[in-house]
């Protein structure tokens, strides 16, 4: 791979790490009560596994949102505005305005941009779907979401309505903010090591905080983000590049420790909300953050949902595993360009495409 210009440390490493969350594995209990309250039954979960990757959609996470989005394609996609409309409806609040003239405080808050970045995200299928006609929409054979970004691609996958999809990623950012606010928590992207020495790196600043702290995002070879107690922060951002040759840390500007046990406190609410919304097979694949994997039960991945609150988003085995699976190019859809600039750094010959709002 080439090495890390400054522009791409800080398109990725301050743009592509601040988002969001993950919760505790699903208990049995809680998965038999998914499927009862969905009408769910128990089904084959490999449908997927021998899935084609040729065109592969991606959607990105908290932190691709910016003030001023969505402007123009709400302006000239009605499709677009339509969705807003019914997002603002169930939200009770104007999410257009919030997401086109800001506060920025407002719209980078945990509770707002986790449905912005998903309704911006289905704008952009509805702006592909108006430029470009109906089949470069079904071109897709496969989707893919960093983090909150799962939600997104499997409201494209058909699996979650997307007044579903808006209710689950407000519950699912009240229920971080929440956990957020109970003890002092934070993340520091840490560029330039390698896993193995970011692993190393953590256990030392737990030793020397005495608080926890362990790698959360795994976005590719160089570019990891650890989550954990505030103290562990500090000692990450201390010593990483005099002790372990960092090329650089950056603190993020996140509510707390997302994807890791500091998040168990949202698990009950999230799963109450996942509880009474239908998940469908989706009818195109989708990699889950969690296991890096498609499936096609429905109760699987809603246990899955729920589990991704509080584990590592293994975005760089989810990208591996498209790569391997007759990958021919991908389409990013929503606001900025984390996945796709992510995409290049693990693969620079991948060819991707942007549908920006």
């Amino acid at each position: 791979m080439a090495p890390f210009s400054s522009t791409m440390i800080a398109a990725v490493a301050l743009s592509a790490l601040k988002y969001a969350a993950a919760f505790q594995p699903a208990s049995p209990t809680f998965a038999r009560r998914a499927m009862m309250s969905s009408g769910l039954r128990m089904a084959s979960d490999n449908e997927f596994d021998d899935f084609s990757s040729k065109v592969t959609f991606m959607f990105p996470g908290q932190g691709a949102q910016t003030v001023g989005m969505c402007e123009d394609v709400t302006k000239n996609v009605p499709a677009a505005k339509a969705l807003f409309d019914e997002a603002s409806e169930i939200l009770g609040y104007d999410l257009l305005e919030l997401c086109t003239t800001g506060p920025k405080e407002k719209l980078d808050s945990t509770v707002v941009s986790q449905p912005a970045i998903f309704v911006a995200s289905m704008a952009a299928v509805e702006k592909l779907r108006q430029e470009q006609g109906q089949e470069a929409v079904d071109a897709a054979t496969c989707a893919m979401g960093l983090s909150l970004g799962e939600y997104s691609a499997l409201c494209f996958a058909g699996a979650i309505s997307f007044a579903d999809g808006v209710r689950v990623t407000k519950a699912r950012g009240e229920a971080m903010q929440a956990a957020s606010d109970a003890i002092d928590t934070g993340m520091v992207s840490v560029i330039g090591l390698s896993k193995e020495v970011t692993e190393e790196l953590c256990k030392t600043a737990s030793e020397k905080s005495g608080e926890k702290i362990q790698i959360a995002n795994l976005l590719c070879n160089g570019n990891y983000a650890v989550s954990g107690h505030m103290k562990a922060c500090d000692v990450v951002a201390e010593i990483a590049k005099p002790d372990f040759k960092a090329r650089m840390t950056v603190k993020l500007a996140v509510a707390g420790a997302f994807h890791t046990d500091f998040m168990a406190p949202a698990v009950e609410s999230l799963k109450k909300v996942l509880e009474g919304i239908d998940i469908k097979k989706p009818r195109i694949p989708v990699i889950s953050n969690v296991d890096a994997k498609p499936h096609s039960d429905p109760a699987t991945i809603k246990e899955l949902l729920a589990k991704q609150v509080t584990s590592p988003v293994l975005w760089e085995d989810s990208v591996a595993s498209v790569l391997a699976h007759g990958f021919e190019r991908a389409t990013e859809l929503g606001p900025g360009k984390v996945t796709a600039g992510v995409l290049k750094r693990i693969d620079k010959a991948a060819e991707c495409s942007n549908v920006e709002v």
